[in-house]
């Protein structure tokens, strides 16, 4: 059978090696591949996928709905989102399953078993016909999550549209009639048969054993024309010499347009920062990470400061070159022995890791220990999706959180020495009430963040479908039942990650990561550092920290203005592009009404911010948060305006952000203006200062 294989394609390869530059103009394709599953309960993996940057095609198990397969496609550009019509697999774990996906210009059809299971028509694209095509095995594509616990037997990508009948005669490890274009048999190792794909990487445990590539939760196979490419993705980038620790630097003349209060990263020609991450106070220093990609992969910069307003910057010092994998979500603690130590997601690992500060400025590290727990039977959890992962202690234990972005519970487990960890089970109450806190409980929880307020517990995390959120209940018996449920920062799901500390007077302070978008300079910020609380009624306070503050002067201030219904009111005297504004309105019954900031000489074409009390929300600019104004309550609006970047808390009830797009060097005049819906408005106090920049 070897002999036979091998011949066919060295005959093959070189009477249609064309093919390599030579796709049919009506891009047609088959993806197919025969899979020995393992475990259904998983999330979004792929046996077959074929990318192209990030575009990508690809056989998808379980992402939009359980127990289906899918065409998984870049954003589902070519994917069917309506899926309840599709069977659900009622194959058994460890029988052999043959699913392929025929491109057809315009329709896509898919077939398990040679029967077929889904058509639907979608505007195909051609991932075929460059240098630049990869494959990959186990995660829908490269750079994304998902995974598949199995075995795949075969794959085959044909540039043709196979018929049903055609499919149905395939058999996996034998040669075909029909040439294909790329073949994997695994009779010996993960090379592809034909040669077009000559070089490939097994990540993160996957391997080739009894003919078969075998796949756990996590695991990838990269198959791709040259090693360079089969690299991509990798978070252990080649570099060409060893690294040497960056430290950013705001520069000395930033453009005009850059926020000087707001948290960011310096270097505009760097991967756009992410999470807010180990987040801790210790001797003096309140310290912060967060994510951003620089030449050594996906890395975790590093600011401390004395008081959360003006940071500086320390040596990128936990990189992949250093750890073995790219630095995601995660969440710093003081240890049992009074060190510090941070929880993090190892970015292609499928592993959460501990790392303890082994200096007072927390320049040096630790080498990274694995956190797997034991079930009851003392084996390894090895397969679970490790994500996200947080650590507090109590009872004189640590215990952590594996969040997740599948429809699951995050698991939660313990230990006393954080090197050993006991499975305990879901975090979740099963008397988890999905109506009265009007979310469910499958939605995902990433980025978690747990800890006590007053006798309360709070999670903080995000779902990827609502942004950030946060519940307020009671951990009892090792498992956490909320009572209370609320999206915080916007509906957009552009205010994300949430990260917590605790400040040695007792507050909680919070950044989260703000996903802005005014061009090269700043695609990712941090928030204002936010103290959580909560009131007298058990619900949740959000201030921005009093430390700000120092950065005002120039304070302007007045009372009693009278605002006309339909029209706007320009505040002479107070203007300015790096500002704070307090207002105050004690009778709110007009139905909208607010505050223009940045605007022209005549009050115009600015951000507005508005209260809309017939929707119940709190409008800025293109952003919105939820927020219910009783019909007595006075309103209290504090206004951050930081260049391009404007955060609005109300009531200490809601905070939202949004950006204005300003090109460096533009002309704005920077007024405010104040404007009324069909009623006259009063505003009883209108408060303005200057803020000085936390960089200089």
């Amino acid at each position: 059978m070897k002999i036979l294989t091998n011949l066919y394609f060295i005959c093959f390869y070189f009477s249609s090696h064309a093919i390599l530059t030579s796709v049919s103009a009506d891009v047609e394709k088959t993806l197919i591949s025969w899979v020995i599953m393992e475990d259904r309960n998983i999330h979004a993996g792929s046996i077959l996928t074929i990318q192209e940057g990030n575009e990508f095609d690809g056989i998808v198990f379980a992402e939009k709905m359980d127990d289906k397969w899918m065409a998984g496609s870049d954003n589902w550009k070519r994917s069917e989102n309506n899926q309840e019509k599709y069977p659900n697999w009622d194959a058994e774990v460890g029988s052999l399953v043959q699913v392929a996906i025929v491109y057809q210009k315009d329709l896509i059809s898919i077939y398990r078993d040679g029967t077929l299971y889904a058509s639907y028509a979608a505007n195909n694209i051609d991932l075929l016909s460059t240098q630049n095509d990869f494959a990959v095995f186990g995660k829908r594509h490269m750079g994304g999550g998902g995974g598949i616990s199995g075995m795949i037997e075969d794959a085959r990508i044909y540039t043709k549209a196979l018929t049903q009948s055609e499919i149905k005669g395939l058999i996996p490890n034998e040669v075909s009639e029909i040439e294909p274009y790329a073949w994997w048999n695994f009779e010996d190792d993960a090379s592809e048969q034909t040669g077009r794909f000559p070089h490939h990487e097994l990540r993160i445990g996957a391997k080739v054993e009894n003919g078969k590539l075998m796949l756990h939760r996590g695991a990838v196979l990269i198959a791709a024309k040259s090693m360079a490419i089969a690299r991509r993705g990798s978070q252990v980038p080649l570099l060409d010499e060893p690294y040497v620790p960056e430290t950013p630097k705001m520069p000395n003349d930033p453009p005009d347009n850059w926020p000087i209060f707001h948290l960011f990263h310096p270097d505009v020609d760097l991967g756009a920062p992410y999470d807010p991450n180990s987040a801790i106070h210790y001797k003096g220093r309140y310290h912060l990470h967060y994510i951003y990609r620089n030449r050594a992969g996906i890395s975790y910069a590093h600011v401390s400061s004395t008081d959360m307003v003006r940071w500086k910057w320390h040596p990128t010092v936990l990189v992949p070159q250093v750890n073995r994998h790219g630095m995601f979500s995660g969440t710093a603690f003081i240890t049992k022995d009074g060190t510090p130590a941070h929880a993090y997601c190892g970015w292609g690992s499928n592993r959460n890791w501990i790392q303890h500060a082994l200096d007072d400025d927390l320049d040096k590290w630790s080498e990274p220990e694995v956190m797997i727990p034991i079930d009851k039977t003392g084996k390894l959890m090895v397969n679970e999706p490790y994500f996200d992962p947080d650590v507090w202690i109590m009872d004189g234990l640590y215990y952590g959180l594996n969040g997740r972005s599948s429809h699951q519970s995050p698991l939660i487990m313990k230990s006393e020495n954080l090197k050993d960890w006991e499975h305990i089970g879901e975090l979740l109450h099963p008397d988890f009430d999905e109506e009265k806190l009007g979310v469910k409980k499958e939605e995902d929880i990433s980025c978690p963040n747990f800890f006590k307020l007053g006798d309360k517990w709070v999670l903080t995390c995000i779902s990827h479908r609502l942004g950030c959120r946060y519940f307020i209940g009671d951990f009892k018996d090792e498992q956490y039942l909320p009572e209370y449920h609320a999206v915080i920062g916007g509906n957009s799901r552009r205010y994300f990650a949430p990260e917590s500390l605790h400040t040695p007077d007792g507050r909680r302070v919070n950044w989260s990561w703000f996903i802005n978008g005014n061009g090269k300079d700043h695609r990712g910020t941090q928030s204002l550092p936010t103290e959580m609380s909560l009131d007298s009624n058990g619900q949740m306070r959000f201030r921005p920290i009093k430390e700000l503050e120092t950065l005002r002067y120039e304070k302007k201030e007045e009372s009693m203005i009278q605002v006309k219904k339909n029209s706007s009111l320009l505040i002479n005297g107070m203007k300015g592009d790096h500002c704070e504004i307090e207002l105050v309105i004690k009778h709110t019954g007009v139905s909208s009404f607010g505050i223009d900031v940045l605007c022209n000489e005549e009050g115009q074409d600015g951000l507005r911010i508005k209260v809309n009390r017939e929707k119940n929300l709190l409008e800025v600019g293109d952003q919105n948060g939820d927020f219910t104004l009783k019909s007595d309550e006075p309103l209290s609006l504090r206004i951050f305006v930081d260049a391009c970047l404007i955060e609005v808390f109300a009531n200490e009830r809601q905070v939202v952000m949004a950006d204005k797009k300003r090109p460096a060097g533009s002309k704005i005049k920077d007024q405010i203006s104040l404007f009324s819906g069909e009623s006259d408005l009063l505003v009883d106090y209108l408060s303005f200062w200057k803020m000085k920049s936390a960089y200089k």
